[in-house]
């Protein structure tokens, strides 16, 4: 008896095998940079406390800045990597690195070497994002670019979540910090080495150019196609990286100096990273039916409402926790549907490249924010003029949003 089952039936069931296994091995992975952007901070005050290897706050502050700045070299790097060697490669690569030295940061016999393996660590960690986001948005249908850059970055949140709960039952032995991160980072090479497929944008675009003579080099992104939306994509992702990272530094202290008890100014910072995942799934959906640009300038011009707000007491608690909140699902989504704008605007044969760009220059932003803000609280006016600051980088989020072009240069 004739079978009836269409003989293409299993290239549908592998095809979606291998979808399912790129969306949650991506989101896994920047859920471990999540992990590893917020464990230094977790263990600062322990490292202090305990003088381990001498270490002072100035060594604390140069560890920080490093690490960031490897994140940062580390993102702008892999982009024409993974746009001439592949992403899975890349991927795969950048996790290793990540994991192998941040084993190695509780051996560190000195503070110079301890900041040594987190800059060299960054650098893994940086890649990791750009080509995260880049696979998923290649594994998703066209019409469907800004929730994938969505979701895969509500794994950044939760990374985060988990080194806090994990931080608080560890107390003083926080080696297990980076021991649990190193771990999880090799099995999840291992996992990514047997089941995560190479995109099949990158795949068709290798086979369209042959021997990769003709790729596009990061150049093209400074010629007249590209130059446009790259200024504006950049500006626009150092902003608001400045944002998320200003504020995940210093909102509890702002609002401390704002006259709020400290338990009610802790709490907003959770309030506002909720805030954060719920704008990711909605921004990523409403993006998707209205359209990138439209979306990520009117998020945009939300936050910078919020944030005005921000620099008013509130005596209701109620009130107070509903204007963080939707600063959380604004500022947050806004940054990501950067990224999402990016995956969308550019052909597959760069489209690595200028995300990798985006997140370099946006990492800037995410050194620059805590820096500024931690001056203004230094000044003593961290309240209310760190929200006015704030509010003015929203603006210059939004103008720069403003100035991209609408219309997709190349789907693929």
């Amino acid at each position: 008896m004739t079978s009836t089952v269409p003989s293409h039936a299993p290239d549908r069931t592998a095809a979606s095998g291998r979808n399912v296994w790129t969306v949650v091995l991506c989101w896994i992975t920047v859920m471990l940079e999540g992990y590893d952007l917020v464990v230094l901070g977790a263990i600062i005050p322990t490292l202090l406390k305990t003088h381990h290897l001498g270490m002072t706050a100035g060594d604390a502050t140069t560890i920080a800045t490093l690490s960031l700045v490897g994140v940062a070299v580390g993102a702008v790097c892999v982009g024409p990597l993974a746009d001439r060697l592949g992403r899975r490669r890349l991927l795969i690569a950048s996790v290793l690195l990540f994991s192998v030295f941040t084993l190695l940061v509780p051996l560190a016999g000195s503070v110079t070497v301890f900041a040594l393996l987190r800059l060299v660590a960054g650098l893994g960690l940086g890649a990791c994002m750009p080509v995260s986001l880049t696979m998923m948005a290649e594994h998703m249908p066209a019409h469907r670019r800004a929730r994938a850059s969505t979701l895969t970055m509500t794994g950044y949140h939760t990374g985060a979540v988990i080194t806090s709960l994990l931080a608080l039952q560890v107390t003083d032995d926080w080696k297990i910090l980076f021991y649990v991160l190193g771990a999880a980072g090799l099995v999840i090479a291992a996992v990514q080495w047997f089941r995560l497929p190479e995109s099949e944008a990158f795949v068709r675009t290798r086979e369209t150019d042959g021997d990769g003579s003709s790729r596009v080099p990061f150049t093209e992104l400074l010629k007249p196609a590209y130059l446009r939306a790259g200024i504006g994509v950049w500006v626009a992702s150092f902003m608001g990286l400045l944002l998320v990272y200003g504020l995940n530094t210093w909102l509890p202290k702002l609002m401390n100096d704002a006259g709020y008890p400290v338990p009610t100014a802790v709490t907003q910072l959770l309030v506002l990273n909720v805030g954060g995942v719920v704008g990711l799934l909605v921004g990523g959906y409403v993006a998707d039916r209205r359209g990138i640009k439209g979306t990520t300038v009117a998020w945009f011009a939300v936050s910078v409402l919020m944030l005005a707000c921000l620099s008013v007491r509130m005596h209701n608690d109620l009130l107070l926790d509903l204007v963080v909140f939707l600063t959380g699902v604004f500022v947050f989504s806004a940054q990501v549907l950067v990224y999402a704008y990016v995956t969308d605007f550019y052909p597959a044969a760069v489209r690595g490249t200028a995300l990798g760009s985006a997140s370099g220059i946006g990492r800037i932003g995410s050194i620059v924010g805590p820096s500024v803000t931690g001056a203004l609280v230094t000044a003593g006016i961290g309240h209310p003029w760190g929200f006015y600051f704030f509010a003015m980088v929203a603006v210059l989020g939004c103008a720069a949003v403003l100035t991209l072009p609408r219309a997709a240069a190349k789907a693929g």
